[in-house]
């Protein structure tokens, strides 16, 4: 390299250097704000008050025996290694499992779809009526047929290695159930050798928690933290004080996993500003809501808006989250179990991207549509059972998102494939007012829900093949999904968990003196012990054969409904318009799994179409006064776009299409199209079978006479 390259490439190196330099310098900048004088007093004055309380704490613990610490040590590091060994014993059975897998593909997705190609190619083939059509349909038979057979290549190798991974099948078993049984005997030794430190009798008393939640605040939220905040004005400097000053309000803030990334002071001003703006924000379950609020949106949530909205806020508005809450909850248009949630619960409710107006837009077309998932007493499918019935799997329809609706209407509009789907399944979970969370899997998206009975996981696998997170940092990215489960038990039991809560404090508060971590890990084992004695299960996954499929192969109930003479009455008004209810049917009399009669919003019955299931007909039979011309129109609900129902008039020969319009979920009535019936009795059969077909929910139907 000659001088002058040289001399090039030192100045490059010395450019990216200082340009390096310069971003780290402007993130430490924006990291540290400059003080005022009056903060540096403030931060001085913090620092003292959370070194004082340090010690103060540090004081009151419980002397540990130095033997008996060593021993819980060495229990922890066994039932670690324990851990290891099962893990590793699983991930070698797993292999039969997924060997299992690739001989599945072969037969089926492989070879299987070679064959419908072939087929397919061979129809073609049959068709074609020139020299072109005949080439490409030849080349396209040829390109199935060599498909098939690295297919069946691939069957037998595969097939080949799974039969000597089934040789090693019983050895496998057995090593896992040793690794086991040794897990079970370690984490009972841990259990064991937990309680004899002695922090029981201290974990069990409340005399420390009001310095135990000040301390962990102040540190979460730094004092630096807290001086930045206090010197942006009097007011916010009076914030912190208030909230230093309250003791229960601590304790509830830190039960609740604390203000995210440790904001305590925009917390409060959030949680201050709700309560100006509503007096019912001062107590009961609306002031948890309020807390849950503050902590959660103590960092901005960013809003997700229609894409075409572009002159729409950044972020979701707190103060106008709670109101928005409050108004739904005195309106009982939320979840009855909403009332009972704790702060920790609301968070997971109150911190979806989704617009204000959107949630209500939820409950109205879930109400509107398919009331039946609201009313369901399956706590596991209320709500997010509009995912399996509506929310069609693939993602071929996603590019005919409209840019004026919002994400979550485009889903229900187009499907989309797992991540789509349960984005929506935990959507319409909030608009209710239901705690969920986001419960990937490899290669798959699924999530999970608050039930009365603890909490589900929807649309994936069962609790253990996920990771999931809550707020306060339970669990997080790539961590086991057991955590947040554990997380969730032990919260139920409710006053049991404040032990939970004190070790945790007490490993926040001695964070750097306590290196072994002995109180964090205190915590998790007293977290285990509550759960065990409270006998909470772990609720089996649903949906798990849909995450990325159509059609369920678990049994779906479907609600008994009373169709009485009042809701199959059809009227004949003065001016000769005639109302047929749509639970006036003649056929069928009762639901089949396709037509479903179901109690409707707008009071009486509905009939509602499934997407799901093969083509079904329906039928009215009715008294005409007079026969004539009648302009037929229908009072519906759909969830798409280009959806079609057909009628014909007493078996005529052509039936006469309906285009239905696109309600976004809302009643809205269809244009009419006219239909001859004649005096006397009367047969009108509709039926839908076209591309792309999807829900329909149907009130009734209205024939005016056409007028000459």
């Amino acid at each position: 390299m000659n001088r002058k390259n040289l001399f090039v490439v030192l100045c490059l190196f010395a450019a990216v250097f200082m340009s390096i330099s310069d971003a780290s310098g402007a993130k430490r900048a924006k990291q540290e704000i400059p003080l005022t004088l009056a903060a540096e007093q403030l931060y001085k004055q913090y620092s003292d008050m959370l070194t004082a309380l340090q010690a103060e704490i540090e004081k009151a613990l419980p002397k540990v025996d130095e033997q008996k610490k060593a021993a819980y040590l060495k229990a922890r590091e066994a039932e670690k290694a324990a851990e290891a060994e099962v893990k590793a014993a699983q991930q070698r059975l797993g292999k039969i499992a997924t060997a299992q897998a690739l001989v599945g593909h072969a037969k089926g997705k492989w070879i299987g779809g070679a064959e419908t190609g072939i087929a397919m190619a061979e129809a073609k083939l049959k068709k074609a009526t020139t020299e072109a059509e005949h080439d490409t349909a030849h080349e396209e038979l040829v390109k199935w047929q060599k498909n098939r057979e690295d297919g069946l290549q691939a069957l037998k190798e595969r097939q080949e290695t799974l039969d000597k991974a089934k040789l090693e099948e019983p050895k496998l078993i057995k090593q896992l159930e040793s690794a086991k049984k040794k897990l079970a005997n370690a984490k009972a030794e841990a259990m064991k050798a937990a309680d004899e430190l002695g922090m029981n009798a201290f974990l069990a008393s409340s005399k420390l928690d009001a310095k135990l939640a000040k301390c962990r605040i102040m540190t979460e939220a730094t004092p630096r933290g807290l001086a930045e905040f206090a010197q942006q004005g009097k007011a916010r400097e009076a914030l912190i004080k208030k909230l230093l000053a309250n003791d229960d309000l601590m304790i509830q803030m830190t039960v609740a996993g604390g203000a995210k990334g440790g904001k305590y002071g925009q917390a409060m001003k959030i949680y201050t500003d709700i309560q100006n703006a509503s007096k019912k924000a001062k107590s009961g379950l609306l002031q948890r809501l309020a807390l849950g609020i503050c902590l959660e949106h103590a960092m901005p949530i960013g809003q997700r808006n229609a894409v075409a909205k572009t002159h729409t806020p950044a972020t979701v508005n707190p103060v106008k989250r709670y109101l928005h809450f409050e108004k739904a909850y005195l309106n009982n248009e939320l979840d009855p179990g909403f009332k009972y949630l704790s702060v920790w619960d609301y968070r997971m409710v109150v911190n979806g991207e989704e617009p204000d107006e959107i949630l209500t837009w939820g409950r109205k077309m879930l109400r509107n549509y398919r009331p039946d998932h609201i009313s369901t007493g399956d706590y596991r499918w209320r709500y997010v059972a509009a995912v399996r019935t509506d929310v069609k799997y693939g993602s071929q329809d996603n590019k005919y998102d409209k840019p004026k609706q919002q994400f979550f209407q485009n889903i229900l509009m187009n499907g989309g494939v797992c991540g789509r789907r349960a984005f929506f399944g935990r959507f319409i979970l909030r608009a209710f007012g239901i705690p969920t969370t986001a419960r990937p899997q490899r290669g798959h998206a699924a999530l999970a829900h608050w039930t009365p009975d603890g909490w589900v996981v929807c649309l994936g696998g069962g609790w253990g093949v996920g990771w999931a997170s809550g707020p306060g940092g339970v669990g997080g990215s790539r961590t086991s999904d057991l955590i947040f489960l554990a997380e969730t038990q032990a919260r139920m039991t409710g006053r049991p968990y404040e032990q939970v809560w004190r070790a945790k404090a007490v490993g926040t508060v001695l964070a750097q003196a306590d290196a072994s971590g002995l109180w964090k890990s205190v915590a998790l084992y007293r977290q285990r012990a509550i759960i065990e004695e409270a006998k909470a299960v772990a609720l089996a996954a649903v949906g798990e054969d849909i995450g990325e499929a159509n059609e369920t192969k678990e049994k779906v109930e479907i609600a008994k409904v009373t169709i009485t003479e009042a809701d199959k009455k059809i009227l004949v008004g003065r001016d000769g318009v005639i109302t047929i209810p749509a639970a006036a049917c003649s056929k069928p009399l009762k639901s089949t799994g396709k037509i479903i009669f179901m109690e409707s919003n707008l009071s009486g019955m509905q009939l509602h179409y499934s997407r799901n299931g093969n083509p079904e007909a329906f039928e009215y039979t009715f008294d005409v006064p007079k026969a004539g011309k009648y302009a037929l129109a229908a009072r519906v609900v759909t969830p798409s776009w280009k959806q079609h129902l057909m009628v014909t008039a007493n078996g005529a020969e052509e039936p006469i299409d309906i285009a239905l319009p696109f309600t976004v979920g809302m009643w809205d009535k269809t244009q009419p199209v006219e239909i001859t019936v004649a005096k006397g009795k009367n047969v009108l059969t509709f039926s839908r079978e076209h591309e792309g077909l999807k829900g329909l929910t149907i009130k009734d139907f209205t024939l005016r006479p056409v007028k000459n």
